[in-house]
């Protein structure tokens, strides 16, 4: 992995994020120096990926305390950056650890714990990263056929974390082993976070196919897919699980072909008090992100084109809910939990504590 490749960094009083809002076509890193600053990436996704968002979150309530760290500016602030993304449940976990961190000290004490606290949060998540990357790794192995051949969707690599990420977390393992991988990333339009995962995979130097979102079914059906791994937002207490719209098409075609779909997550993204997928909020994005496209012209400049007028009605559902019986097994720093049996991950969840 290059040097280069990071997503979020401490530069004196701000943060600097990799904006990947200009990626794949260029590499700019933005300076966040205010609780805006920060809401305004969260909800642009200049940094996106469910733990990533967590972690950013943090950090900005560290920079909301900057000038006063009274109980309504953290309040106020929390509520401001909660309001971003209504689907990562990994932001609310993230602002709920900060404010049980915060709320008991003095306010003159509250700006350096809220710094220390979000450094912790993101260490944590590399961490737990690494871990499912190990975990996972167990499952490459198993595989009898070299390549192995995965399928994800969307983006949960490094991009999408502090570090090494989720779904991809075990390619990366497997890559540190010698073990050779090759990876099927499909676009996800419509904002196109597959070419994020081909971006990075191309930074990392691992074996991959950009393929368009529905050529997924052709590709399990002809037999070139050993395993699925995807991430997710949220999961909900029954193992139903939110990820980026597109993904329980995929979850739906690989049990139709005998194909194990996976979900790869760190426990933050479980949300024991959601009952199931049907009371996972869904994010409706605006209807411009389905009618334009951005990328570059004939003369490699950034360029947007338009595919629909801006009159044609437009649905944008950000993400969807694969069921709880379509997974094989959700993949945690903890190891792994086969969902379908009821009560199944609320167990894995409380012995794994």
């Amino acid at each position: 992995m290059t040097k280069r490749l990071f997503t979020l960094r401490e530069v004196d009083d701000a943060i600097v994020i990799l904006d990947q809002s200009a990626l794949p076509h260029a590499y700019v890193t933005r300076t966040l120096r205010s609780l805006a600053d920060v809401a305004e990436a969260i909800r642009a996704m200049r940094m996106r990926g469910a733990p990533l968002i967590g972690v950013t979150a943090a950090y900005g309530l560290a920079l909301a305390l900057k000038e006063d760290a009274d109980t309504t500016t953290l309040e106020r602030a929390i509520d401001a950056l909660a309001a971003t993304r209504p689907t990562a449940v990994n932001l609310r976990w993230a602002l709920d650890r900060m404010r049980a961190r915060l709320l008991p000290l003095p306010a003159a004490e509250r700006r350096a714990a809220a710094w220390t606290e979000a450094r912790a949060i993101a260490a944590e998540d590399a961490a737990a990263n690494q871990r499912i990357g190990q975990h996972g790794l167990a499952l490459l192995r198993q595989c009898a056929r070299r390549p192995v051949r995965l399928m994800t969707h969307c983006n949960a690599g490094w991009l999408a974390a502090t570090a090494w990420g989720t779904a991809l977390a075990p390619v990366y393992a497997a890559h540190a082993a010698g073990i050779d991988t090759h990876v099927w990333a499909s676009e996800t339009r419509p904002r196109n976070q597959g070419l994020l995962t081909a971006w990075e995979l191309r930074e990392a130097g691992i074996p991959h196919t950009l393929i368009a979102d529905n050529a997924a079914g052709h590709l399990l059906r002809a037999g070139e897919v050993d395993l699925v791994i995807v991430g997710a937002d949220r999961i909900a207490a029954n193992g139903d699980t939110a990820n980026k719209i597109g993904t329980c098409l995929k979850a739906l075609a690989a049990a139709d072909c005998g194909v194990p779909f996976y979900v790869a997550a760190p426990r933050s993204t479980i949300d024991l008090a959601c009952p199931d997928g049907a009371h996972i909020p869904i994010e409706e994005r605006d209807g411009g992100e389905v009618r334009r496209v951005d990328g570059l012209d004939h003369h490699g400049d950034p360029a947007t084109l338009t595919l629909a007028a801006d009159a044609t009605p437009v649905a944008n559902p950000a993400f969807d809910i694969t069921p709880a019986r379509l997974i094989t097994g959700i993949l945690t720093e903890d190891g792994l939990c086969d969902p379908a049996t009821p009560g199944a991950l609320r167990a894995f969840f409380e012995e794994s504590k």
